[in-house]
């Protein structure tokens, strides 16, 4: 969904003589270019900005003489005590990337970005264009896990590539900028790798259908125990938090505070009504599952989750993810998003279980270009990737 959105912007694209400007533009404007797109991320909208509380947002536009053809939310991280900034536009900026890969432009776009970040005092900039590289479908990872040979998604040969993402990076390495990894796990920053699972055309017997049997079978269990799933309001984000810090003690991760998520109701639903939505699933009158998720255009994210250890025997978890589909799917969304994974196959790997429980809902693994860094100033590069491992 997201290439093909990009791929509509190519009627926007200037043409190879024409200058291409970037300049700050207000949270109307920026929000108006959203709404003309098909989807687009989260991340990139002016209320993803707001949330982010610890950063300093901006919003820019690419023009064309006076024609706004792309934005970017540019969040600052400054360094202490320098006072220079990292720069970074996560899942972004908002270009047309399939139609510059193929006109081979990217420095034409790239390079008033730069010149402009760096003369706002960025020492970095750093970005993570919305391209797709590769595809692996449900049946192509569940088999690859089978086989003890494999241990990483990307050593699997992939169902389907993408020429556009496969240009981005080329582009982007050429040109000096450095992909971002992680070892043995997620990232600090977005997830290279996420799971998805496609709705248009396709309906709820479908779907169900391409699911696992383990998926079903929950499903079902979940029903016959009498599971609900309802949507909450604001007030029951206290709730959620609950027991979205005993899943955080339980799969030994650090939870945000409740005002954070308070954080995310007002800024997100405050910029469209149905951008955030809380579900519980409900047990009698206990609550098992609770979930965040987040739409864009036509594309649906599960955002934040959290289950109970004593109700996970009725399975609320999986009663949550079917409820929310099906919804992104009434709804008229093309995609639903689960988000990030790693790329281990390996059964010794403690994340493996988030895979599997994600290929169960018989989507496909994403890769995408990733998220990538260009040093401006060398020395506070330097300083602060030695600050945040130290962190």
């Amino acid at each position: 969904m997201l290439a093909a959105a990009l791929a509509s912007l190519r009627v926007s694209t200037p043409a190879p003589t024409s200058q291409v400007a970037v300049h700050p533009i207000d949270t109307g404007t920026h929000l108006a270019y959203l709404r003309s797109l098909r989807s687009a991320s989260f991340l990139q909208t002016p209320a993803w900005g707001r949330v982010k509380t610890d950063w300093r947002e901006e919003s820019l536009g690419w023009y064309d003489a006076d024609r706004l053809v792309g934005v970017g939310l540019v969040l600052h991280r400054a360094m202490p005590v320098v006072g220079r900034s990292l720069a970074y536009l996560p899942e972004g900026p908002l270009l047309d990337w399939a139609g510059l890969a193929a006109s081979g432009d990217l420095d034409r776009w790239l390079d008033p970005l730069v010149t402009r970040l760096r003369d706002s005092g960025a020492f970095a900039v750093r970005m993570g264009p919305p391209v797709v590289t590769r595809r692996w479908q449900a049946a192509t990872v569940k088999q690859a896990i089978a086989d003890p040979a494999l241990t990483r998604l990307g050593d699997v040969p992939a169902d389907s590539a993408d020429a556009c993402g496969d240009a981005v990076v080329e582009h982007l390495r050429r040109t000096g900028w450095r992909l971002q990894t992680a070892e043995g796990g997620f990232s600090t920053g977005q997830p290279r790798h996420v799971f998805q699972v496609r709705l248009e055309g396709r309906d709820e017997h479908q779907l169900l259908a391409g699911m696992n049997q383990q998926w079903r079978r929950n499903i079902k269990k979940a029903a016959k125990a009498g599971v609900t799933v309802r949507e909450g309001d604001r007030d029951e984000l206290t709730a959620f938090h609950t027991l979205y810090t005993e899943t955080a003690a339980r799969d030994h991760f650090t939870p945000r505070p409740l005002a954070y998520f308070h954080t995310m109701w007002d800024e997100l639903r405050g910029e469209e009504p149905d951008r955030l939505r809380l579900h519980l699933a409900e047990h009698r009158d206990d609550l098992a599952a609770a979930t965040l998720s987040v739409r864009v255009g036509d594309h649906v994210w599960y955002s934040y989750g959290a289950s109970s250890t004593k109700n996970r025997d009725v399975r609320g978890s999986n009663a949550v993810q079917w409820q929310l589909i099906r919804g992104a799917l009434a709804d008229g969304a093309g995609v639903y998003d689960l988000r990030g994974i790693t790329d281990t196959l390996d059964e010794a790997d403690p994340h493996l279980g988030l895979v599997q429980f994600k290929v169960g809902t018989g989507g496909e693994a994403v890769e995408y270009a990733g998220e990538w860094d260009l040093p401006l100033s060398r020395l506070l590069y330097r300083a602060f990737d030695l600050y945040l491992r130290r962190r």
